[in-house]
């Protein structure tokens, strides 16, 4: 699941929803699906040009994939809700640390899983309204050698712009998941102890070769 997951994020730049019925399309228009849509897509297009780019070293790559992953997830919404109850309890500075600490733990995580591209093609299966402010963009990646990954991206239209603020990977939310890590963390050591965590393994990946 681990390397399914890796590579899902790599391709498309890169973490539960209920389809709504039609009496809530007024709130998620057609356009915005259709662009969600096209969002998606594109990103997918960007990273897969990223992780076939053989003549650029593997600097020069992760700094390509951390914009294309910066400019696709709106990592302020998805850092609050994976911190859960704990953020309304944190003090501003905690906040501001969490927030950057986090951000960077994303960014580094997901740049550095740039392996296991081996020829799989990518495609969006279907696109509705979930919510009154959501898109569900559910695709599917095909592999030479082995079954279909079936993964959702939710994506929240606003201003005219597309943000992913979670991914179902199999029908597993990676945002619910990273929440329900931290939240042992924080049970177990606080805010702080989070805090350190993340800030350990940023450090760690920025020693890595």
């Amino acid at each position: 699941m681990q390397t399914r997951r890796s590579f899902i994020m790599g391709c498309t730049a890169i973490g539960a929803a209920m389809f709504v019925p039609g009496s809530l399309l007024a709130d998620v228009s057609a356009q915005m699906v259709k662009g969600a849509s096209a969002f998606i897509t594109d990103l997918a297009d960007r990273a897969i040009v990223i992780l076939q780019s053989n003549g650029d070293n593997l600097e020069n790559r992760e700094a390509q994939f951390r914009v294309l992953l910066s400019a696709g997830f709106d990592m302020p919404f998805i850092g609050r809700f994976v911190l859960g109850k704990h953020w309304r309890k944190a003090t501003p500075q905690e906040r501001a640390d969490y927030q950057a600490l986090f951000t960077e733990f994303i960014l580094k995580t997901y740049s550095r899983r740039m392996g296991g591209y081996a020829g799989q093609t990518f495609a969006v299966a279907d696109a509705r309204p979930a919510g009154k402010k959501d898109v569900m963009v559910k695709t599917r990646i095909v592999q030479p050698n082995g079954p279909p990954i079936n993964a959702d991206w939710r994506v929240r239209p606003q201003n005219g712009q597309y943000k992913i603020i979670d991914i179902m990977v199999e029908g597993v939310s990676m945002a619910v998941t990273q929440r329900s890590e931290f939240n042992a963390v924080v049970r177990q050591r606080g805010i702080q102890g989070l805090l350190q965590a993340l800030r350990a393994r940023t450090e760690k990946f920025g020693v890595a070769s």
